[in-house]
């Protein structure tokens, strides 16, 4: 099986990614520069016990996506215990809005968001009642 191992998001600015991910997810990262040979900072995404994995941002090498453009590529969707909270954390350390809040019935509520960087990203919060 292919089991996703790792992630990276391309950032043009790497502390202003830092500190967008670091105050909207408590991430926290370790310089992994000079084994990549360019700016790529190892990215902890939570309790090692707990389901997920870690990834890192690291230098874009080109240019950064375009408003409208279609994806291309992944896009990563993080779990989080309270999805208002979490937007207004997003919207307020310079994220934006590409897909509101909807509702996953019986399951989650779900949405998108680019990150300070022009990457999209989803937040999911699991809700059984969510309609």
């Amino acid at each position: 099986m292919g089991k996703v191992v790792h992630f990276e998001i391309h950032v043009d600015d790497m502390d202003r990614a830092k500190t967008f991910y670091g105050e909207a997810f408590g991430w926290t990262f370790e310089d992994w520069s000079a084994y990549a040979g360019m700016p790529y900072f190892g990215a902890t995404t939570g309790d090692a016990d707990a389901m997920g994995i870690n990834g890192a941002l690291m230098q874009r090498q080109g240019q950064p996506p375009q408003p409208g453009q279609a994806l291309n590529g992944f896009a990563c969707t993080l779990g989080v215990e309270n999805y208002d909270a979490t937007e207004a954390k997003i919207l307020s350390l310079g994220g934006k809005l590409a897909l509101p809040k909807y509702a996953l019935p019986g399951m989650a509520w779900q949405g998108y968001y680019l990150d300070t960087e022009g990457n999209l990203f989803g937040i999911h919060q699991p809700d059984k009642d969510a309609k």
